[in-house]
Order: structure tokens, then C-alpha cells, then sequence
């Protein structure tokens, strides 16, 4: 996660805890001006500005002075700007994030953001349907302004505004930080056109927030129905943990919605593969489609085995002593071929294309058929009962690459054919529960699993 780790002296919406800097220097109403502070002056200097598509822009620029950060400006036509000091190593991905992102500009305790309305919780469950992370609204969220924290007695004397030449970013947050708001908001009269106090959005309150109701790896493996040591390293898989709302890096907190969302998002890329799992006669589980594939070759070769009459000595003694085990032996990596290693009998990755395909013809035909009808409507048909069966067959040999072949399913119908999500989903659950080999509780445990939240009815999100 991107950290900011200092305001811009004119900036809207300070982060807490951060210090303030003079950014005088920088053209804060001209943002080609700002991509060419940083545009080609030395070695590793960089600009750049892009519109956004909301209106407004976004500039950045690596600070010449002090070339291991960059100033990152967001100005929106309604909300005002925010200028923020970032390494400079964030600058690609902080622009990439606030141009494309949908996730607002303002980020508070661990990802919590702000689009100018409401407070969203970090984006972590991923809607594939419309590429991009399913925005969840906090619960009774309150929104903290500039004039809110400056209501009480502050002292500003006991204040400091930074040089950019010689900054170097704490480790902690500043101490009695409302002091540096206090005269962060001195200096704002004399800035013509500045948006009032109570304009100025500082950070947000919320009952999941309240320290108390926090929770530690052990209330998140909780969450998420998984071993305590189950879970992502905190210093070797640090980037598969949702992003902590306070703590430290050793022992971080989260709220429990985040934990929540962060369960859900686990569940949809590990779930399909736990679901669909058996155990071989090896003793270890892998993938159902792959033991079923298994037990089969190990029959065939178990017969030729026993009843071949040309065997070599061989494998008349291999029968002779357990030719159950030989059998095994031999039928093993045949099924994993299958499986895991497609060049060398036929191409999975072509299947899959060769699936979503054949169930977007099946709609397009629908689609098809409504406008020739004069229907405003299409009615879905049930998928084809041998398409229904190569899904099976995939899914149940790749059960972890279920979720991204649903999820593909269900954004090209919507990009191409103007189908909502929840009416493919609703014929795909249909059509499974009629001619998949899976039962009908796998099937519904699978789906809510795997389908994207647009696919899902909103009590079932």
C-alpha cells in the first residue's frame, strides 16, 4: 500500500500524523507545469499529468531538491486538491491508483477511502464482471473535517512548516499533530479561494473502527475459517494480508469487515480448490478431476497387468507381488498430464476459451432471437448439456481457475452482449444444477464461492 509521508502546505485535505511542507515552488493550478518540473532535468527525474475521467487532473513530479520523493497533486472540480509528498518509488503506482483506481483520493486507516459522498472499505473482493474491486460502503460513518478537530484548544506556536531540501519522512506520526493543523489553517487565509474548514475532510469515524472492536491475525483467522498458521506470513506474505487499520508491521490490527471481505476474497480463489478436492490412493489431496482421472488409468493398466499375456518378467513380478500398487505407479503422472501439463496432450488453456465461447454463442443466439422478436428482453436458454459437461470436466480438474473463468463468462456477456451479470449467473446455476455431475449443495456452495458480487443478489453479498 501506498504511503504518503508528508502534506502539502496547500492542501485540502491533510492526512493526520503527517508534517506539513512548503510547496510553493510548485505551479498548484498548472498542471503541465508541474510535469515538466520533473520532466527530463537529470537522472532519474520524472513528471507527469493526465485528466481524469470525472474531470479534474492529476500531476506528478519528482522533487528536484530531494529527489527521493515526489510531489503527487489530485485536483477535483468539486472537491478541491490534494497535494501529498510520496516516495518517489510510489509515483507510477499512486497515478495508476488514483487515474484508473475507482477508489476515490482520499485514503484513511489502511485503505478506507472517500469518493466526495461516502466512506468505502479498501477495495479487496474483486468483481471480475466489471474488472475492478467491489466498492463497500462503511456502516454509520462519520466524516471528520479540519473545523471539527480545530474546535478545541490548540497551539500553533508550538508548530513547524518543513523545507522540502532538507526533509526526510518519519517512522512515526507527529505529536500533537492538531497543533500543525492549527497552523496549516493560519496560513490557508492567505491563500485566495480557499475552501472553508468545514470543506476540508481530514479522516473518518466508524463503529468498525473503534479500537476495541479490532482484530489480530488470530480474530482474522477466525474470520476466514483458517488455522492461525494457515495464514500469509506477516513478513514473508505481508502483500497476501488485507491491509492493517492500526498496529505494526509484527502485530497489525484490522477491522472485522475488512477481515470479512478479505475471507471472501480468500474463499473465492482457494475455496473452489478445497471444495473439489480428494485424496488419491497415495494418501495426498489434489484436484477431483484429477483423482477421478487417476482411478481410471490405474483400472485400465491394472487389467493389462493381470491379463496381458506378452507382459516382460517385469511386470509379471510387479503383478505377482501387488499389481494394484504397479498399476498406480504407472497410471500417476499420465493423470497429471492431463492435468497440469497440456502441451503434452492437449491444450486446457484452448478448452477454456473454446468454453466461455460456446456459452457466449449460446447467448448471443438468445440475444439474437429477442431482437428479431421485438423483445425488450432476451429469455436465456439452458446451456447445452455437453457444454455444461466440458465445464464440469474443466472445473473439476482446475477448480482454482474457476472464479476467472466465470468471472471472464460473465464480463464479456456484459460487455458484448449488455446481459447483467446476476441474469448469467442465474442461468449458469440453472443450467449446472440440471446436467453437472456435481450435486446441487456443491453447486450452490461452488457459485457462492466463485461468482463475482454483481452476479450475487444482495442478500447473498
Amino acid at each position: 500500500m501506498i504511503k504518503a509521508v508528508a502534506n502539502g502546505l496547500r492542501t485540502d485535505h491533510p492526512v493526520p500524523g503527517l508534517p506539513f511542507i512548503n510547496d510553493e515552488r510548485l505551479p498548484l493550478d498548472n498542471p503541465d507545469a508541474i510535469e515538466r518540473t520533473g520532466r527530463n532535468p537529470g537522472a532519474g527525474l520524472r513528471g507527469r499529468t493526465d485528466p481524469l475521467s470525472v474531470g479534474g487532473w492529476v500531476a506528478f513530479t519528482t522533487e528536484p531538491k530531494n529527489p527521493a520523493y515526489a510531489w503527487a497533486v489530485h485536483h477535483h472540480p468539486e472537491h478541491g486538491r490534494t497535494v501529498l509528498l510520496i516516495h518517489n518509488g510510489d509515483r507510477s503506482d499512486l497515478h495508476h491508483e488514483w487515474a484508473y483506481g475507482n477508489s476515490g483520493f482520499l485514503d484513511r486507516h489502511g485503505g478506507y477511502w472517500w469518493d466526495g459522498t461516502a466512506w468505502h472499505r479498501p477495495g479487496q473482493v474483486v468483481d471480475r464482471a466489471f474488472e475492478r474491486y467491489d466498492a463497500r460502503l462503511v456502516h454509520d460513518a462519520l466524516t471528520v473535517t479540519a473545523a471539527d478537530l480545530l474546535a478545541h484548544p490548540i497551539n500553533p506556536g508550538d508548530a513547524s512548516i518543513a523545507k522540502i531540501a532538507d526533509f526526510a519522512a518519519a517512522a512515526v506520526p507527529l505529536r500533537a499533530w492538531c497543533d500543525h493543523l492549527a497552523l496549516w489553517a493560519q496560513q490557508r487565509h492567505q491563500l485566495p479561494h480557499a475552501r472553508s474548514l468545514d470543506q476540508c475532510v481530514i479522516d473518518l469515524r466508524a463503529p468498525e473502527l473503534e479500537p476495541a472492536n479490532l482484530v489480530d491475525r488470530t480474530g482474522l483467522a477466525k474470520i476466514a475459517q483458517l488455522a492461525p498458521d494457515e495464514l500469509p506470513h506477516p513478513k514473508h506474505g505481508r502483500r497476501d494480508l488485507p491491509p492493517p487499520q492500526a498496529g505494526t508491521a509484527e502485530n497489525p490490527l484490522w477491522s472485522e469487515p475488512v477481515a470479512g471481505d478479505w475471507a471472501e476474497q480468500y474463499r473465492s480463489t482457494h475455496g473452489p480448490a478445497i471444495l473439489l478436492s480428494n485424496t488419491t490412493s497415495f494418501g495426498i489431496t489434489q484436484p477431483r478431476g484429477l483423482v477421478s482421472d487417476h482411478n481410471r488409468m490405474t483400472e485400465i493398466i491394472r487389467h493389462g497387468l493381470e491379463y496381458e499375456g506378452d507382459m516382460s518378467t517385469k511386470w509379471r513380478s510387479a503383478r505377482k507381488d501387488d499389481p494394484y500398487d504397479a498399476a498406480a505407479t504407472l497410471a500417476w503422472w499420465p493423470a497429471v498430464a492431463l492435468t497440469d501439463n497440456p502441451a503434452s496432450l492437449f491444450p486446457v488453456s484452448a478448452l477454456r476459451t473454446t468454453l466461455i465461447e460456446a456459452v457466449l454463442g449460446s447467448l448471443a443466439d438468445d440475444v439474437d432471437r429477442a431482437r428479431k422478436w421485438g423483445k425488450e428482453k432476451p429469455s436465456l436458454g439452458d446451456i447445452r448439456t455437453d457444454v455444461v459437461k466440458l465445464l464440469d470436466w474443466y472445473i473439476e480438474r482446475k477448480p482454482g481457475h474457476t472464479a476467472g473463468l466465470l468471472g471472464e463468462i460473465l464480463l464479456i456477456a456484459r460487455t458484448r452482449l449488455d446481459l447483467p451479470p446476476q441474469k448469467v449467473a442465474s442461468l449458469l446455476r440453472r443450467s449446472l444444477h440440471l446436467d453437472s455431475a456435481m450435486d446441487g449443495d456443491t453447486v450452490d456452495a461452488l457459485l457462492e464461492m466463485a461468482l463475482p458480487p454483481s452476479a450475487k443478489s444482495p442478500k447473498d453479498r
